[in-house]
């Protein structure tokens, strides 16, 4: 029988997370999961998508996509999770069939709608009334229960506390996976990593477990840059005292083999670009404004000597059945640091509160753990 639970609902650009609500939860059909939410992380990509993104889904929406909890119930259809797994979720939706998915870039899956429900079918969530809710990305995670295709979920290691699970799901798998999986961190390769939230910090950590030998974060907030330490960096720049370019080509006597930018603006992408050395790669991975543009002005003889190259990043080039059971194992492990992104538990209702927090550079993750 369909359930009735508490959930955030976005209703639009500008009015941010309603305070908790009713909404009903179908049971699952086919290939879905319900899943009882014991944590839900808050990304920076959620405020952005109720600030100023509206082209991904339609309002109102349950978003949040940082989820982690346990199986309470499956679909017929459903293989290899049972009731009482303890499984993380991810946006990225994969069908396993396509030609991108069977050639090991299931981040370029073209057949995403095969994780939703059809048109036509009853929606996943609705209002009492029975005014469909949108499922953001499938996993709708603002919420005591989320049904989750079942492609959207990995079975992890039950040591792991939920709160840092929650954040594999999104923090890490993006950030580790782009030093890892994407950029091929090589031992006593040289990075920069612009922005130190909770997606600068999980590069830092890919880019040490890799072997890098010098790891350079920098950001705004001095605070933000003494924490990175912890995850792995070898030197830090505040951007507002000093150039950053000029600083890390300094540091690194040229540039460096790999920047990543991690906040999502078209001055620090350009950054990036400018702080490689020969041979280097910039990598982009903070979600943009939708009218945000890059301008490089390149000498193509020039691009050509330097053999430098500037590549977007989708969810770290992740295979979440592989890599999210690995990730959690490493954090249990203690060889990955998810315990320190985490700032502080907060209750359904502080959404709102924790964004500002986030915004003001007070906090790295705020998790919720209380329904």
């Amino acid at each position: 029988m369909p359930q009735t639970i508490k959930a955030s609902v976005a209703y639009g650009i500008g009015k941010g997370f309603a305070q908790p609500e009713d909404i009903v939860i179908d049971d699952p059909i086919g290939a879905e999961v319900l899943v009882d939410v014991q944590a839900s992380g808050l990304c920076h990509s959620d405020l952005h998508l109720v600030e100023d993104d509206d082209q991904f889904f339609p309002f109102p929406a349950v978003i949040g996509h940082e989820v982690a909890g346990i199986v309470e119930a499956v679909g017929p259809e459903v293989e290899g999770i049972k009731v009482g797994d303890h499984v993380v979720a991810s946006l990225e939706q994969v069908c396993g069939h396509c030609a991108d998915c069977l050639n090991g870039h299931p981040q370029s899956c073209s057949q995403q709608q095969e994780c939703v429900r059809k048109p036509g079918e009853k929606p996943r969530l609705s209002f009492p009334d029975g005014r469909p809710i949108t499922q953001a990305f499938g996993t709708g995670g603002f919420a005591e229960k989320a049904l989750i295709h079942e492609n959207q979920l990995a079975v992890v290691n039950n040591e792991v506390p939920w709160d840092q699970a929650a954040c594999i799901g999104c923090a890490t798998i993006t950030g580790a996976g782009a030093a890892i999986n994407t950029a091929h961190v090589r031992p006593g390769d040289t990075v920069a990593v612009v922005g130190t939230g909770g997606i600068g910090l999980n590069m830092i950590s890919g880019a040490r477990i890799c072997g890098a030998k010098r790891i350079i974060a920098i950001d705004v907030f001095d605070n933000k840059l003494e924490f990175a330490k912890k995850f792995g960096a070898t030197d830090v720049i505040n951007s507002r005292n000093e150039d950053p370019v000029a600083k890390v080509r300094e540091l690194t006597n040229g540039g460096v083999d790999e920047a990543f930018e991690a906040i999502g603006m078209a001055p620090t992408m350009k950054q990036c670009w400018d702080m490689l050395g020969v041979d280097g790669n910039a990598y982009c991975i903070g979600l943009a404004k939708p009218d945000a543009t890059i301008t490089l002005e390149i000498n193509p003889a020039d691009l050509l000597v330097h053999q430098r190259g500037l590549k977007g990043v989708w969810m770290g080039s992740t295979n979440i059945k592989h890599d999210i059971p690995m990730y959690a194992d490493l954090a249990v492990d203690g060889r990955l640091n998810v315990h320190d992104l985490i700032s502080q538990h907060i209750n359904l209702s502080q959404i709102d509160d924790a964004y500002v927090q986030l915004k003001n550079g007070e906090v790295i993750r705020s998790v919720i753990t209380e329904f």
